[in-house]
C-alpha cells in the first residue's frame, strides 16, 4: 500500500505546481493520510474559504503561494510565500485565501 499518493516519486517537483487554482473554488489534493497524519496540498481562489472549524490534531500550515488569512480562535493572521502556521488542536480557526492562495496542510493527530 502506497504511503504518499497523487505525487511523482524519485522526481524534483515545484510542490505549488502539484495543485491548480480553479475559479470560485478550493481545492485539495491529499498526498498522505493515515490516523496518525494528514498531508494536503489546497488552492484556493480569491475570497474561497474553509469556514470555521475545530481539528483534533495540530494543523501545521505553509504558504507556497500567495497570500491567506488564517483565523485562530477569531484572530486573523496573513501568510505570504513561505511563512507557516500552527492551528493547534480543538481550537476554532478557518482559512481564506485573500488573494490566490496555494497552502501545504499537515495535519498530526
Amino acid at each position: 500500500m502506497e504511503k504518499i499518493k497523487n505525487i511523482d516519486k524519485a522526481e524534483i517537483l515545484v510542490l505549488k505546481e502539484q495543485v491548480a487554482y480553479q475559479s470560485n473554488q478550493v481545492v485539495s489534493r491529499t498526498l498522505a493520510q493515515n490516523n496518525a497524519l494528514s498531508v494536503t496540498l489546497f488552492s484556493f481562489d480569491k475570497g474561497e474559504e474553509i469556514s470555521s472549524h475545530e481539528s483534533s490534531g495540530d494543523a501545521f500550515v505553509i504558504c507556497l503561494d500567495g497570500i491567506g488569512e488564517i483565523t485562530i480562535d477569531d484572530k486573523k493572521y496573513e501568510l505570504h510565500e513561505g511563512e507557516s502556521i500552527v492551528m493547534p488542536a480543538k481550537h476554532p480557526h478557518a482559512v481564506l485565501g485573500k488573494e490566490q492562495f496555494k497552502m501545504l496542510l499537515v495535519v498530526v493527530f
